[in-house]
């Protein structure tokens, strides 16, 4: 469904789509933003309840450029192909800020966005740097240290999040408190780690990639190349007879597992320090890469075959747990364990 999306997508608005020539009106092009915003799946819906009324649009624009700009780096299928379409993303980035009404950009995305650039003066840098992680995963598909991933999630995960603090008030003239940004960028990198080791298998099967630190693999007493044979040959068949492998392989995703934990711990004092249209958003996003992490745990790590995700009532008991906390000023209080049940 992804890849037929932003095919035809593309085949419409791209560069050299049917569309191209024409100017989506604001109207029409914030509508196609809800309307992707409602429909994509994710490990949490974009528009909740949580999400005040007035910013939903805003909150949809800038989904929907993240998820356009997603796609064309891992949905095109080819990486010389996804690198000419990001640099034609990034040339659109510079349009919307050129301010030239004559050179602006024509895909319906940033029409959808101008309002919300202009009512939030945002900047141009959490999008670019969101272009440059997308652009790195096409020539970067193993990491040799955890500096090296952290790098990645800085600008592939971190400014989603100091986006979200900006639309909900949380950055006067476009300035965002040190602390605050501090423990936003937290919770975000752990997201960004919880999606990697949750998706393991599907990341190395379909994209060639794996985010797990070689300085980790090593240390699990892999050498690198045996670990990807191994790892294809188990992700492939399921339930595989290599049971040395598997056992190794949890003992790994665990201890990823643990140097993640630190960062929602970390992150878990944030919804005390925000306002009350910003905390129980944050909070839904805290709780539930939480609560992933935790089901990663509960699944033993074995996470080279199995992808476990959160079912519906558990997502919708994060949102109104989210929601009960902050409004009845039941907080996370400072130095919160992420990992003690909610």
């Amino acid at each position: 469904m992804k890849t037929h999306r932003i095919h035809d997508d593309l085949a419409r608005f791209g560069p050299d789509g049917s569309e191209a020539g024409r100017v989506v009106g604001i109207d029409e092009a914030r509508a196609m933003a809800r309307h992707l915003a409602r429909t994509h799946r994710e490990n949490f819906s974009v528009l909740t309840r949580l999400v005040p009324e007035d910013v939903r649009d805003d909150f949809a624009a800038v989904y929907a450029f993240c998820r356009t700009a997603d796609d064309l780096g891992d949905e095109i299928g080819d990486s010389t192909r996804s690198l000419e379409l990001l640099g034609w993303w990034r040339t659109e980035i510079d349009r919307a800020w050129s301010g030239d009404d004559a050179d602006a950009p024509r895909h319906w995305v940033f029409q959808a966005l101008r309002p919300t650039i202009e009512r939030f003066r945002l900047s141009p840098a959490p999008f670019r740097d969101l272009v440059s992680a997308f652009e790195q995963d096409q020539v970067a598909r193993r990491y040799d240290g955890w500096d090296d991933l952290l790098d990645y999630c800085r600008r592939s995960a971190d400014p989603v999040g100091r986006l979200v603090l900006a639309l909900l008030g949380e950055s006067p003239d476009g300035v965002i408190d040190d602390e605050v940004a501090r423990r936003s960028d937290a919770i975000c990198t752990g997201l960004q780690l919880v999606n990697h080791w949750q998706d393991l298998a599907r990341d190395l099967l379909r994209r060639d990639r794996i985010y797990l630190p070689r300085e980790e693999i090593r240390r699990a007493g892999f050498e690198v190349e045996d670990f990807e044979d191994r790892f294809r040959r188990s992700a492939a068949q399921g339930w595989a007879v290599d049971r040395d492998f598997l056992s190794r392989s949890r003992e790994l995703v665990r201890a990823c597992v643990d140097r993640t934990w630190p960062l929602f711990e970390l992150g878990a004092t944030l919804p005390a320090r925000l306002g009350p249209r910003a905390a129980p958003v944050v909070e839904t996003l805290l709780r539930g890469g939480v609560a992933t992490l935790r089901l990663v745990e509960d699944w033993d790590c074995e996470t080279v075959l199995h992808r476990p995700s959160l079912g519906p009532v558990a997502k919708a008991s994060i949102v109104l747990g989210a929601w009960w906390r902050t409004r009845s000023a039941r907080r996370a209080p400072v130095g919160i364990d992420a990992r003690t049940p909610a």
